[in-house]
């Protein structure tokens, strides 16, 4: 049932129509005040904020009520229209948007920030907006509520692969309670629009299934008519707003060098009172001048359910399987524990029996989420599902759902969601597909974002243990799985390591093996070509200890210091110079002391095709090898 959106009356018409010449006002204070900023966008566009943020039902004092409806603002460089409008709506004070805007000590950024009241998505990589609606309005129905989902977007990111990808996804799953909006001005910072790429924008979205209607993006009985038709429909529609650069100032009309260009004091003068708008900006130039530089962190709402993470499964140490496939039974597991309680999904790209996850769809079919061979899309959509109280599988290659969509991934790190990535082939383990499916890199990618948290599992008991913790832990995870089958691991008295009194604990460096000649820490995989190393070498009289780090990106190397300051060799399926060898390295700088020797063991250079075993073998990253450079040490 969806809820009774009604029409904008006459009398709120009027009253926006005023609101949108004060906003004008607003927009280029702040952007001279800032001296930098992007006014001439915001112009042509605060029209629409105003209409959009008017009509939905979002209440100014409780603006995340969990209900509420949402608004995606893609193009958010014009975020001066957008604070403007928030602001003249009851959001927040217009005053100190005016005084504070891009000043560190504000939280009104250059581009719309997450965690805004009546911000959804922080964004500015242009191309991102509608995946973030779409998930939004999947998270809707699958959740089962009635909320619709606004994507006010620019003219110029239709050229946008992403786009597509959202655009087709949002026509397959039918999402009635998605409406776009594209403020068409057809200018951007080449010039035309529409000579710097063509794209024919109405024609693209009716293609892919959608409804499309044309307004005039400065009228706003017409803006109000076309939203409350498009809430009507049974399916996505997009609004083609057509608009004027800098809209309101004569001479920034139609001139794109106010793109991204504020006035200077005196043109700003001269646009105020073309406006009819007061000119108070000394007043907020004065008052910038005593802005603290430092504030109060932003948190953005984080709408999370609790999960039945049920029990841990154990594999015996005769049970030899892939880690992937201990994921797909935990994923299983979730998938029938928590089908009446707490929606869960899963997102695949094309990929579901290398990624295991084809037992959660025959489960819990409605809330497999396949989008085809569109990654980028798919990361982005994820990562807004998970922030809309959808426990949130992102399974993907770790090529592709690491490397491929690593802007993605950095953009959900910034948004703060709660996404779980599993990627299931890293590293040369993934063999015969050869250099462009190996994912060598992921460790050292994920080292530059600030948020997410890496998992390598060892072996299958550690993988379950592993997911389940993620499952019901607060942020973004990443799992890293191997593709090839592996014993699990042992201790010395032959029953599983990672056996029934095991919890997994995030940043545990485990010790597996001890011994005084030498240490190995390894990491994923290579965990047991190491203790069979290790194992073989004791038979030789030689004693080494083996580290098993299965979050090298937090590892407490701190609680086995013991075992470092003797001869130490890392030992990892990954590109030798950017992941735990590196990291370990970091941790001696930093805790001030340096092991009698120091190998690092890894990938050095792109592989050819050919099974695991010979790629470890060339690599050296197999227990003969390991065992031989020991010796060597």
């Amino acid at each position: 049932m969806k809820v009774d959106r009604s029409k904008l009356s006459s009398e709120e018409l009027r009253k926006l129509e005023e609101l949108g010449i004060i906003c004008r006002g607003d927009i280029l204070k702040m952007t001279t005040v800032a001296q930098s900023g992007h006014p001439g966008g915001s112009m042509s566009s605060i029209d629409i904020y105003l209409t959009v943020y008017k009509f939905a039902n979002i209440d100014p004092k409780n603006p995340f009520a969990p209900d509420r409806d949402r608004v995606v603002v893609s193009h958010g460089h014009t975020s001066p229209g957008v604070y403007s409008a928030l602001a003249r709506l009851g959001f927040f004070n217009i005053e100190k948007v005016i005084t504070g805007f891009r000043h560190p000590g504000s939280i009104f950024e250059g581009h719309i920030t997450r965690g805004i009241p009546g911000i959804e998505w922080t964004t500015g990589n242009l191309g991102q907006g509608l995946s973030a609606g779409v998930g939004m309005a999947l998270a809707a129905k699958l959740s089962k509520r009635d909320y619709h989902v606004f994507t006010l977007m620019s003219d110029a990111e239709q050229a946008k692969g992403q786009v597509a990808e959202a655009r087709r996804t949002a026509a397959k799953y039918k999402l009635d309670n998605l409406t776009v909006v594209v403020d068409y001005n057809d200018a951007q910072i080449s010039g035309r629009a529409s000579d710097t790429m063509p794209v024919n924008i109405k024609g693209d979205y009716e293609a892919d299934g959608w409804k499309v209607m044309e307004v005039n993006g400065h009228d706003y009985t017409e803006l109000s008519e076309a939203l409350y038709q498009a809430v009507q429909e049974d399916g996505p529609v997009a609004i083609i707003a057509r608009t004027v650069m800098g809209k309101g100032v004569s001479f920034m009309e139609n001139d794109v060098s106010f793109h991204g260009k504020p006035l200077d004091l005196e043109n700003c003068r001269k646009a105020l009172a073309e406006l009819g708008v007061k000119d108070d900006i000394e007043l907020f130039i004065e008052r910038r001048k005593k802005l603290s530089i430092t504030r109060e962190k932003l948190i953005p709402p984080l709408e999370i359910k609790a999960v039945n993470v049920g029990k841990p499964k154990l594999y015996s140490p005769q049970e030899k399987t892939d880690n992937r496939s201990a994921f797909g039974n935990v994923l299983s597991d979730l998938a029938k524990l928590n089908k009446a309680i707490s929606p869960i999904a899963v997102v695949d790209c094309d990929l579901k029996p290398s990624t295991k996850t084809t037992n959660f769809e025959k489960i819990w079919p409605e809330n497999f989420i396949q989008i085809g061979v569109q990654e980028h899309n798919a990361a982005a959509l994820a990562g807004s599902m998970s922030v809309s109280g959808i426990l949130t599988f992102f399974t993907d290659f770790g090529v592709f759902g690491i490397d491929e969509t690593y802007n993605q991934q950095r953009l959900n790190d910034i948004n703060k969601t709660n996404l779980k990535v599993v990627v299931t082939h890293v590293g040369l383990d993934v063999g015969e597909d050869g250099k462009t499916h190996h994912c060598l890199d992921y460790i050292g990618a994920l080292k530059n974002f600030y948020g997410f948290k890496l998992i390598v599992p060892a072996d299958p008991n550690q993988t379950d243990r592993a997911v389940r913790f993620a499952a019901k832990e607060k942020g973004n995870f990443v799992i890293a799985l191997g593709r090839s089958k592996i014993s699990p691991i042992t201790g010395l008295n032959g029953e599983p390591f990672f056996g029934e009194e095991y919890e997994f604990e995030y940043g545990k460096v485990d010790v597996i093996r001890t011994g005084e000649d030498a240490t190995v820490v390894a990491t994923g995989q290579v965990v047991s070509e190491a203790i069979k190393a290790a194992d073989k070498l004791r038979e030789e009289g030689i004693e080494i200890s083996v580290l098993g780090v299965s979050c090298p990106l937090h590892a407490s190397f701190g609680s086995v210091k013991e075992y470092l300051k003797g001869k130490v060799l890392t030992i990892e399926d990954h590109n030798v110079k950017s992941g735990l060898g590196s990291i370990l390295a970091e941790y001696f700088t930093v805790a001030g002391f340096l092991p009698k020797k120091f190998v690092k063991i890894g990938v050095s250079e792109y592989a050819v095709s050919g099974s695991k075993d010979f790629l470890y073998k060339l690599a050296g990253l197999d227990a003969e090898s390991i065992a031989k450079r020991i010796r060597e040490v």
